[in-house]
């Protein structure tokens, strides 16, 4: 269970930096879409996935601990 939720963390964790950094690129080029998406909803999209990533990683270091 452990290696899934670490999976879980790494993958969610360069989700989110890859949709705030491109949330970040497109707003600074001038524009406040992305597609049929605001920049601000795919901004919140990024950190909502590096807010999952956080949690898994906690989980995966408070159960280490427990055992």
């Amino acid at each position: 269970m452990d290696k899934h939720l670490l999976w879980l963390a790494r993958v969610s964790a360069l989700l989110g930096i890859a949709l705030c950094a491109a949330a970040v690129i497109t707003r600074l080029l001038g524009s406040y879409a992305m597609g049929p998406f605001q920049v601000g909803t795919v901004l919140l999209a990024g950190m909502a996935a590096t807010i999952v990533a956080c949690l898994a990683y906690l989980i995966v270091l408070v159960e280490a601990r427990a055992r």
